[in-house]
């Protein structure tokens, strides 16, 4: 797994709209993990990638009528059955975090990667998952050495009382125990 040009060679590519210029490339140096899933619990439907490039039918779902004017993205999407899309060059700004802060430092989306796992707050991810978000996140650490074992978090963390994902589902301790940075929360 490599990253050429930002961009991940492993991943399926399908560009977003939804993006735009970061104020300094160089300061890439925030992993933020995320969950969705669309409709809300349901897996597999090819929904999240319609909804990130702005395709998403209003009267799919009714749901989807809540959501229909938002325009999202995330730079990573990884599946259940741990297949990786790409939506948003490494190099540029995805709109995945929202109003944030992390270590004091607002506008995360400038300097952050987000990736988006498909799930929600209450059921376990996939053991194919942990593994492609392992390989994924040394493959980052690599490439942008400002991104830390330290600097990997969560949406909950940095949009607190507004964000719940990855919620409670996520085991924060098995992840960070592939990494080899131990166990424990980002707020640990």
């Amino acid at each position: 797994m490599k990253i050429t040009n930002g961009r991940l060679d492993s991943a399926q590519w399908i560009p977003s709209p939804n993006f735009g210029p970061r104020p300094d490339v160089g300061d890439i140096s925030l992993l933020v993990i995320h969950n969705i899933s669309l409709p809300p619990g349901q897996f597999g439907s090819g929904c999240v990638q319609r909804f990130f490039c702005n395709q998403l039918d209003a009267g799919q779902h009714p749901y989807f009528e809540t959501i229909a004017d938002l325009q999202v993205s995330s730079h990573l999407f990884i599946e259940r059955d741990g297949a990786i899309t790409q939506f948003v060059n490494f190099d540029d700004r995805a709109w995945h975090a929202g109003q944030s802060q992390f270590c004091g430092r607002d506008n995360c989306n400038d300097y952050s990667i987000g990736i988006e796992l498909e799930g929600t707050d209450t059921a376990p991810y996939s053991d194919a998952q942990y593994e492609q978000l392992t390989a994924v996140t040394e493959c980052l650490k690599r490439h942008y050495r400002m991104i830390t074992d330290e600097r990997i978090t969560g949406h909950e963390y940095i949009a607190p009382g507004r964000k719940t994902d990855p919620g409670p589902a996520f085991d924060w301790t098995r992840y960070r125990a592939s990494l080899g940075s131990g166990g424990g929360r980002p707020e640990e």
